[in-house]
């Protein structure tokens, strides 16, 4: 896919460009981002101009991520990064996605990151098709774990064992977000097992 753009009221979600590596190298030298993602530490410059200049087009390319920069309106400052990642199962029957993030230390609490997943979930149902978007974190991320809640994202439980981290395993909360708990339509029918109470 080519790369996408999507704006908000306050926010443009747009690919990385080179000129954005000082700000991605600065913003992942908080400890919290490699603590509860997948980025390197401690994370070097060639490391951000790796993941902007070569990572993020060819995962555009490949289908198997799409990763925007998320920056405000005004004045295009850097408030973090946000993913759909796991594509492979964006294809039919399974179109499913999992939605990913990280936000720069001192654009927190702000509301981007609610803001750019609402825009992203959006982009990912009406454009792409998805029928089940996942969301996952280390337990304990209640940072994160409240972006989801407030994207509309149901906690579905913990996974075990989900995550290696450090040498050691760590469980994982996950939720999903549905079109239908959007008021959105879906290709197929969902047929929700019945609880009995």
């Amino acid at each position: 896919m080519e790369p996408v753009r999507l704006t908000t009221e306050r926010l443009v979600l747009r690919p990385f460009t080179s000129a954005d590596v000082p700000a991605v190298h600065a913003a992942c030298q908080d400890p919290d981002i490699p603590r509860y993602t997948g980025v390197p530490s401690p994370y070097t410059p060639e490391d951000a101009r790796a993941f902007v200049e070569e990572t993020c087009p060819r995962e555009w390319a490949e289908d198997c991520t799409y990763t925007f920069g998320v920056f405000t309106r005004d004045g295009e400052q850097l408030t973090g990064s946000m993913s759909l990642v796991r594509l492979a199962q964006l294809r039919a029957p399974e179109r499913q996605a999992e939605l990913g993030y990280w936000t720069a230390k001192e654009q927190r609490g702000r509301g981007y990151t609610v803001e750019a997943a609402h825009e992203v979930i959006r982009w990912a149902f009406e454009d792409l098709g998805v029928e089940r978007l996942e969301w996952y974190a280390e337990a304990g991320n209640e940072a994160s774990r409240g972006v989801a809640l407030k994207a509309g994202f149901r906690m579905e439980g913990t996974l075990r064992s989900k995550i290696p981290y450090n040498g050691t395993r760590r469980d994982a909360w996950i939720g999903s977000l549905l079109p239908s708990d959007l008021g959105m339509p879906t290709r197929a029918p969902y047929l929700p097992f019945p609880e009995r109470g």
